[in-house]
């Protein structure tokens, strides 16, 4: 296999799956498996950069703030600084995961975690509309019970049950991408834009300001996979392959996406806002931006997935 550079964007949900009591333990058996897999792409030479989601964990950062202050007044963060703790201890966990595996390997290959900056429009729309699913699943009735008490918005999930949404809007630039790839062109297994980075804006004087939201992970990962020069951006997620007709009875997998057929299932609401969508979204962005090809599978089907025997790849629309 020819030396690429791979940008491979661990969802949140993949580390801290549904159904799962969520403790360190579980979550460090689960990365050790996908590490062990990043080991074997490093071993032949591929430079990677680790990206990875939060939507699960910062959503409980939240809680234990708000837990916090309600039971020992200790005052609750800004949810960008919530986003930016979770990006120290998911990279740490990412990390040391990663060292220990290229440890066992025999490799010696250094690895960094970068705490990183996504610039944002204040004036996004995605603030008047909030789609990002962040924190625990509920049963409808609790649902309800918490938009009751908090005011949050909370929304059915792709079947999965009920979660709080928050703002999602574009990411426009990643602030350290300059030292993120002076690093990768070093040699340094990077992992950075975590929880899709800290959402920032400029503000009137000029300087970097935090902003209440969380950035979906895949579309930061596409737009860093583009600053850096990237050859595949892999999106790991809950499920081995994107379907067409995703839970109906005549759900089809698919093997292999064509961007332009992705744009008309797009198009068309097969993806959703929440889940599937900005996935696809980024896909298509990646390619069009010079990527050769976008690889969306599970956790288990990783390795498989790289190898050409598994998961789904999107790929360049086709010319006439």
């Amino acid at each position: 296999m020819e030396k690429r550079r791979f940008v491979i964007a661990l969802g949140g949900n993949a580390i801290l799956p549904a159904g799962l009591e969520g403790t360190f333990e579980q979550q460090m058996k689960i990365t050790r498996e996908t590490m062990d897999t990043v080991t074997l792409l490093a071993g032949q030479g591929h430079d990677i950069v680790m990206t990875h989601g939060n939507g699960p964990v910062v959503g409980n950062i939240v809680l234990r703030g708000d837990a916090g202050q309600a039971l020992h007044g200790i005052p609750a963060m800004p949810m960008y600084v919530c986003g930016a703790d979770s990006q120290g201890g998911l990279g740490f966990m990412l990390q040391q995961a990663l060292q220990n595996s290229l440890k066992a390997a025999g490799l010696k290959i250094p690895v960094a975690s970068v705490v990183t900056q996504v610039r944002v429009d204040p004036n996004d729309k995605a603030f008047e509309n909030p789609t990002k699913p962040i924190g625990p699943f509920y049963e409808e009735e609790q649902a309800r019970e918490v938009m009751a008490e908090t005011g949050w918005t909370v929304i059915k999930d792709a079947g999965r049950g009920w979660r709080r949404v928050v703002p999602s809007p574009k990411p426009i630039e990643v602030m350290e991408y300059e030292a993120i790839k002076a690093m990768a062109d070093a040699g340094v297994l990077v992992i950075a834009v975590g929880g899709g980075g800290v959402p920032v804006k400029i503000n009137e004087e000029g300087e970097l300001e935090g902003v209440d939201a969380v950035i979906d992970k895949d579309r930061a990962s596409d737009l860093l996979g583009r600053l850096i020069g990237a050859d595949v951006l892999v999106i790991i997620t809950q499920v081995d392959k994107v379907f067409a007709r995703f839970g109906e009875p005549d759900q089809e997998a698919l093997d292999v996406l064509d961007a332009g057929r992705a744009a008309e299932m797009l198009a068309n609401g097969e993806f959703p806002a929440g889940s599937m969508g900005p996935k696809i979204e980024s896909a298509i962005a990646f390619l069009a931006g010079g990527g050769k090809e976008v690889i969306i599978t599970s956790p288990e089907e990783f390795l498989n997935s790289v190898e050409g025997h598994g998961g789904t790849r999107v790929v360049p629309a086709k010319t006439e």
